[in-house]
């Protein structure tokens, strides 16, 4: 097992203090965690501690954000720089991005898995960044070393992204849609995959390219729906230095970034009509034109795009245009939602523990139970934000139902209710000569039986579930013979 890694450190920059608080509770937990309500206490505390991550607010008082993130590249350029902002105007983005070299702009409000799981990938980007350096200097007196762990790495990234990481059981409806990947891999088609968020598409996507002739080149993702026109232009084509405001250095465009490889662009039902006819032109002709040249570059890459949408019912509708949806749908294929494939919960829970820091974790069967009546509208990303919020949260090596989030208990308490109110009815209906009080009095002798077994014996979380008070609750306890 290998040594667990030291908290990086997160330095937050925001002149709202209750925003700054909020953000240091959030991560606190992850990383260590340094806070400043403006730039120039942002500069103090760089000077003062090492920094890895910087997220800054860009709407602040005296200096933007990306100014200051702009002197922070120029001090510490190793830092991973993010905006934190509810505004959205494309200049400040594109700025931002090319003077203050920003990896993540991110819109408020946040939510706390999302940013989590964003700052997680910032922290491993650092340490790539790190290793990249180390490596640098290792291939100037071992060059054959390096090409051989290159090699190596190549190989994991490949094992990491099989068919197989798509877990499913032997009778799972995803096994169809995975076997069609399969066969359609190592042909050059272009691929749509269709599916609820949170269905693991990129995860397919990744899969094709790595059984495709082209896993020796790059896999370059692309998310359509987080980025206005202009900027998305420029990310795909790229874009000459001075071809508009704040365009201070040439950019190498996604198209170019995975010549030879793979470009999945998700989310591609959200694009503007606009912008369809500019990336359908490219994928016509093979060929795209960086902002402000006026030579078009040839590039060669299979494209893979996704989307939520029913883009079938968007080009009826004109929203989507019909002659780049045939471009892009050389095969369909469709992601079931976990709702649609419930046998393989057990499955995804089990891998999600293994994969846990602490050895030895299960999850109850009254906590398994819980989720497979739950409805997923997240998707296999719901489910495992959940399964690590209840082992984040967990004391012990036994996962119980009380670790859940209240909106899984919740929606398996209105089953509950709902299936024994039918239960009820049923035998009210079977059998006319009994008192209908005496089947109401036992539905709610189970219903509060189930309570007290969820939370332990707890009264006061039983009395808040069924939204009584501590004496409304004894009471019906004595009304009913629980009472013991």
């Amino acid at each position: 097992m290998s040594p667990a890694r030291a908290p990086l450190s997160v330095l937050v920059v925001d002149d709202e203090l209750r925003s700054l608080e909020t953000l240091k509770r959030t991560l606190d937990e992850y990383f260590t965690v340094f806070t400043a309500n403006s730039a120039d206490e942002g500069m103090t505390v760089m000077h003062n501690e090492l920094v890895q991550i910087v997220v800054s607010d860009q709407r602040m008082p005296g200096t933007s954000g990306v100014a200051f993130l702009r002197a922070v590249r120029d001090r510490w350029p190793d830092t991973v720089r993010l905006i934190l902002s509810g505004y959205t105007e494309a200049e400040d983005i594109i700025t931002g991005i090319n003077e203050a070299g920003i990896w993540q702009y991110l819109l408020k409000p946040w939510h706390p898995d999302q940013l989590l799981l964003t700052l997680q990938s910032a922290g491993e980007l650092w340490r790539l960044q790190q290793e990249n350096q180390r490596l640098t200097l290792e291939l100037r007196t071992h060059p054959d070393s390096l090409a051989l762990r290159v090699a190596g790495l190549r190989q994991q990234a490949r094992a990491l992204a099989g068919f197989d990481k798509l877990l499913r059981t032997p009778d799972s409806p995803l096994n169809a849609v995975c076997t069609l990947a399969q066969r359609i891999a190592g042909h050059d088609l272009s691929v749509l995959i269709t599916g609820e968020s949170g269905t693991g598409k990129e995860l397919l996507a990744r899969a094709i390219h790595y059984a495709s002739a082209r896993a020796e080149q790059p896999f370059v993702v692309e998310n359509c729906g987080a980025m206005p026109d202009t900027l998305l232009e420029s990310e795909l084509f790229g874009h000459k230095r001075g071809a508009f405001t704040g365009a201070t250095d040439s950019h190498i465009g996604l198209f170019q970034q995975a010549d030879g490889g793979t470009l999945f662009l998700d989310e591609i039902g959200e694009t503007s009509p606009a912008f369809q006819v500019k990336l359908l032109r490219a994928l016509q002709e093979g060929e795209i034109r960086p902002v402000g040249s006026a030579r078009p570059v040839a590039v060669d890459v299979r494209l893979i795009a996704a989307t939520n949408r029913n883009l079938e019912l968007d080009v009826a509708s004109g929203r989507f245009r019909e002659d780049l949806y045939y471009r892009v749908a050389g095969i369909t294929l469709y992601l079931p939602a976990l709702r649609e494939r419930a046998r393989d919960i057990p499955l995804l829970v089990s891998d999600l523990l293994k994969r846990s820091p602490l050895i030895g974790r299960s999850l109850s069967s009254e906590a398994l139970d819980l989720l497979n009546r739950h409805s997923w509208p997240g998707n296999v990303r719901e489910l495992q934000n959940e399964i690590r919020r209840a082992m984040a949260i967990s004391d012990g090596a036994v996962l119980g139902p009380e670790l859940l989030s209240p909106r899984i208990q919740h929606a398996a308490q209105t089953l509950a209710v709902e299936s024994a109110a039918n239960e009820v009815a049923d035998e009210a209906i079977a059998d006319t000569s009994g008192q209908l009080k005496h089947h109401l009095e036992r539905f709610e002798a189970q219903i509060v039986k189930e309570s007290m077994l969820r939370h332990k014996g707890n009264k006061t979380h039983v009395a808040e579930e069924l939204g009584l008070t501590r004496v409304g609750l004894r009471m019906k306890l004595m009304r009913l013979g629980l009472n013991h």
